[in-house]
């Protein structure tokens, strides 16, 4: 027999770790190759870790919750021999050396996941400095107090292995906390490192109040949203936009287009076009922030929040949406929004965003002030198309007519984003839906 270690795959750019959520096979177990072993979870997505070959679960090395790196043995799988004959008993029973010795290395490896340590506030710890803390006792209020000298105070593998090495001579048996506060701002350094934290104001709860832990991806986009807000300066463009003919060119061919591609035709294509021309057109604001750099973004990659079942949000990504015709985008649309409310989606179709777009009118809200996705630096938000009376001008004079109507909510970072710019956009926007050919053909 044969042992295979099941790793944490690569699960796209820009992702180091996973949390373990639950085992869906147990020590013992017969696993066939591609069937799914466990769940995990990154703070982008939900998804399975399916295993490489036909065998026996005979060894577990993560538990529930723990949080595991990529590249990391997740478990061990055995196999029958490569040449497919069984071996004698003496060759397939191994030695209690050997046995032993594996023991070790899964109490290791356990020891070593017991000792979580997790990014806290503004601080980030690389899955390097996590493992030397884990493989020193070092707990999190320790790694905390450790002054970093990496980028934005990180604390680097120098840092950390310099607080090993003067711990382990007594030389600073007590670590002292930080007294300077990280900012990003220079200028208010000093001034936050002299005020003293302001506690928080206590929650009272009653007998009959019912206290609900927040989900771990309710945690995550909580996490998200602030660092959002204390990043970029939001500000906000609105337009009211006639939809009518957008409204009446749908109605027309709807029925036509389900026949021939089985699927529905809905108006968020139909907005995610418009959208994609107007990026092309205002290049400027398909671009990302990196400290003092703007990154201007070679490919459109529309960002689509989509509604999961329990309440929580998503964002799917339909990569250079510009380069997709009615028909392709409306595919993607329907592709993306099913199996995001199937947990279907893979890592990788939830990244690489440079422009999100959010629909604020499926909760028949008439505008919104979205949170700009970081690192971009823009997201739309679409409200509800409602019918509302509505001056018409024509060349015999004005007169009160019904028209179908709707607000665009643009959300921008006005660090490198003027109000020029951001108004400009979203009337852009406005116009190519404004603009809509009622004879167009699909």
């Amino acid at each position: 027999m044969a042992k295979f270690e099941l790793k944490l795959p690569k699960m796209g750019e820009s992702v180091a770790e996973a949390t373990l959520t639950n085992w869906l096979k147990e020590v013992g177990d017969t696993i066939e190759a591609d069937e799914a072993v466990l769940e995990i979870a990154t703070d982008k997505v939900d998804s399975e870790v399916p295993s490489e070959v036909d065998g026996i679960l005979v060894e577990k090395l993560f538990n529930v919750d723990d949080v595991v790196q990529v590249g990391q043995t997740i478990a061990i799988i055995e196999t029958a021999g490569s040449n497919g004959t069984e071996k004698t008993t003496a060759e397939s029973a191994p030695s209690p050396e050997i046995v032993k010795e594996v023991e070790k290395q899964v109490e290791t490896a356990k020891e070593t996941t017991q000792a979580k340590i997790e990014n806290t506030g503004d601080r980030f710890y690389s899955p390097l400095v996590k493992n030397i803390a884990a493989a020193e006792n070092i707990s999190q209020e320790e790694l905390d107090a450790i002054s970093g000298t990496g980028k934005d105070g990180r604390v680097t593998k120098n840092d950390i292995l310099e607080y090993v090495e003067n711990r382990a001579t007594s030389k600073t048996a007590t670590p002292q906390p930080q007294t300077v506060v990280e900012a990003k701002n220079p200028q208010t350094a000093k001034a936050q490192a002299t005020e003293p934290a302001k506690p928080k104001a206590p929650v009272s709860v009653s007998g009959e109040d019912e206290i609900v832990e927040m989900t771990r991806m309710g945690k995550l986009i909580a996490h998200h949203m602030i660092e959002s807000t204390q990043t970029s300066a939001h500000v906000q463009s609105f337009v009211e936009c006639d939809v009518t003919n957008v409204w009446n060119w749908r109605n027309k061919v709807k029925g036509a287009f389900a026949k021939r591609e089985g699927e529905n035709l809905t108006f968020t294509p139909i907005f995610m076009e418009a959208v994609a021309k107007a990026l092309k057109d205002f290049p400027m604001m398909n671009i990302a922030v990196d400290g003092n750099n703007i990154i201007k973004r070679k490919n459109i990659n529309l960002g689509m929040a989509a509604a999961l079942p329990d309440g929580n949000l998503i964002v799917p990504v339909i990569k250079n949406a510009d380069r997709l015709n009615l028909v392709g985008m409306s595919k993607a649309v329907n592709d993306l929004a099913t199996r995001a409310r199937e947990n279907k989606l893979k890592p990788d179709e939830i990244q690489g965003g440079t422009y999100t777009v959010t629909n604020v009118g499926t909760f028949g809200s008439i505008m919104g002030t979205p949170i700009i996705n970081q690192p971009q630096v823009g997201i739309l938000a679409l409200g509800a198309i409602r019918k509302v009376p509505a001056v018409i001008e024509t060349p015999e004079g004005d007169f009160i007519g019904i028209r179908h109507k709707m607000f665009l909510s643009h959300s921008y970072d006005h660090r490198v984003v003027n109000g020029a710019l951001g108004g400009q956009f979203v009337k852009r926007v406005a116009d190519y839906l404004e603009a809509w050919d009622v004879n167009r053909e699909i």
